[in-house]
């Protein structure tokens, strides 16, 4: 078994105000923990990976074949694989949460090698 801490993990400004840390990963899905500043976008774009994430501060705004959702505290989602989307925090606190991948995601391009 693999223990990950968030303290122990390298945390990557992957976008201008948002945050990665890759943290556990088994051989069928990873989990990340992301924080996103006020104000701050990711950028349309997909993975083949599915996507299910917990937001645990704040509200996160995604964008997704022209619909509009917003994730609160609290709230949970997935996003399919391959699914085109984009995410925004418009509010004027912090979004901090988690995403599971599977497949697991592992070469993501914002790691620094």
């Amino acid at each position: 078994m693999d223990a990950v801490s968030l303290s122990d993990s390298d945390v990557v400004e992957a976008i201008d105000g948002v945050h990665l840390a890759q943290l556990a990963a088994g051989e069928k899905m990873s989990i990340q923990h992301f924080h996103i500043e006020p104000g701050a976008k990711v950028p349309e774009h997909s993975h083949p990976h599915e996507q299910t994430g917990y937001v645990t501060k704040g509200t996160l705004t995604f964008l997704i074949d022209g619909e509009e959702i917003s994730v609160s505290a609290g709230e949970s989602y997935v996003v399919p694989g391959d699914e085109p989307h984009a995410a925004e925090n418009r509010g004027d606190v912090p979004v901090d949460g988690l995403d599971i991948f599977s497949p697991p995601r592992l070469d993501v391009p914002w790691m620094e090698d």
